[in-house]
């Protein structure tokens, strides 16, 4: 398979493991709206996303949809599931065109997980979403509503460009009509400019303040 070399994932492996990894490797193409799993199917393939965002979320017993995260290109996706040989927790969609190399797993497994450079690439990408967890319990438990934001954009000012405005309700956890409450009472204590096309970061320290 091309371009193997150039996925940050395997750049230490050497031209016959990558060929070795070729031969149960496929790269799969989706459209935007496609489920990749659903919550408690059973994982066969690592899967590695390299084009596109993917969505994962839980629906609760009212149908509404619980944002757990949204990933980007270059990620490992669900791979506690193989690890701990358990169901898929939540399911994954698309929202944009997508594409994502499926590894079989049982012979990545048995091929290269020995391998140091390959295991600390797994020990890596399970530190990340550790990492990512706390921060949303700190962001949606801990916060009230105007922090829980200022400290959002605080840590990932360009979110405002990335996200639309309904994505980051879903991100924190707020209606669409809070986070316009909200974003208007930054705005009002002068941390935020309203443009156009949205909004500014004025004072980013400020921003820092509301949630230290």
């Amino acid at each position: 398979m091309e371009n193997l070399k150039q996925i940050n994932y395997f750049e230490n492996l050497d031209e016959k493991e990558l060929d070795l990894l070729s031969s149960f490797a496929k790269k799969k193409y989706y459209k935007k709206g496609s489920i990749l799993f659903y919550e408690k199917e059973q994982p066969t393939s690592l899967l590695l996303l390299i084009e596109g965002v993917l969505k994962v979320y839980k629906t609760d017993p009212k149908h509404n949809e619980i944002i757990m995260n949204r990933f980007r290109p270059t990620t490992l996706i669900a791979e506690m599931v193989l690890l701990e040989n358990i169901p898929y927790p939540a399911s994954g969609i698309f929202e944009t065109d997508g594409t994502v190399l499926e590894i079989n797993f049982e012979r990545f497994k048995k091929e290269f997980l020995h391998n140091p450079n390959v295991a600390l690439i797994f020990f890596k990408s399970l530190s990340k979403k550790i990492k990512y967890l706390e921060d949303v319990i700190a962001l949606n438990v801990v916060l009230d509503s105007t922090a829980r934001l200022a400290k959002f954009l605080y840590d990932k000012s360009d979110a405002l460009s990335t996200l639309k405005h309904y994505q980051l309700a879903e991100h924190l956890h707020m209606t669409p009509e809070t986070l316009s409450r909200t974003f208007k009472k930054l705005v009002v204590l002068d941390l935020l400019e309203k443009e156009a096309n949205g909004y500014k970061i004025k004072n980013r320290e400020g921003l820092h303040v509301l949630f230290e």
